[in-house]
């Protein structure tokens, strides 16, 4: 169900966007620098509209072997065959997500501050867990606010952390440094003047950062 999925860099994730065109047209500017992963994420739109938009993103995903993850929606991510889904507090049991995408499905799940959390998903069945948000971020400005110490905590639950909130490229780099694989990202990437330049920027924050062995 998905491609082999990298282990470390950006993890893009798609602002609120209604016109179709223009949300794949931003999506792949960005693709094109090669993102780790991308999260369809959309806040705006509802039903058939939001369909379209997934499937829209899957074959530019496809094209640019980027997995692409749904938000919110394990039974959208099945339908239109992406590689995974990302839920958060409220978005349904990991332990069905995985019962129905099966072992080759990427599942994420938001952890926002809490260490606990993150051991009862990854129990569940996680491939990744997701903390934050590290600093002020204008999308969730109310966010719960985890702290770099977390990563370290975190570091035996043995799968990949991503670390979300007011992420920047001179700030991601101390979070790189403190265990993060992935760095989260959809204001700092697609609200910048250069989002490609941007998405060069990010990557930048895990060099020198050894690298641990591909699954």
């Amino acid at each position: 169900m998905s491609p082999r999925w990298p282990r470390h860099g950006l993890y893009a994730i798609t602002p609120d966007e209604t016109d179709t065109s223009r949300l794949l047209a931003r999506v792949d500017a960005v693709l094109t620098e090669g993102v780790a992963m991308l999260q369809y994420r959309n806040k705006c739109i509802d039903g058939t509209a939001r369909r379209s938009q997934a499937e829209g993103l899957l074959a530019l995903c496809a094209r640019h072997g980027v997995p692409l993850i749904i938000n919110d929606d394990w039974r959208l991510a099945g339908d239109v065959g992406a590689a995974g889904a990302h839920l958060g507090e409220h978005d349904g049991e990991l332990r069905a997500a995985r019962a129905a995408l099966g072992p080759a499905a990427i599942l994420g799940a938001s952890c926002y501050d809490s260490l606990d959390l993150a051991r009862d998903a990854v129990d569940a069945g996680a491939s990744y867990v997701a903390f934050g948000a590290f600093f002020p971020s204008p999308t969730k400005p109310q966010a719960r606010r985890a702290s770099l110490g977390l990563l370290h905590d975190s570091d035996a639950l043995g799968v990949p952390r991503v670390a979300i909130g007011g992420i920047t490229p001179d700030n991601g780099r101390a979070l790189a440094e403190a265990g993060c694989e992935l760095l989260a990202v959809i204001s700092g990437v697609f609200d910048a003047p250069d989002p490609s330049a941007a998405v060069r920027a990010y990557q930048r924050c895990f060099d020198p950062i050894r690298r641990l062995p591909e699954p």
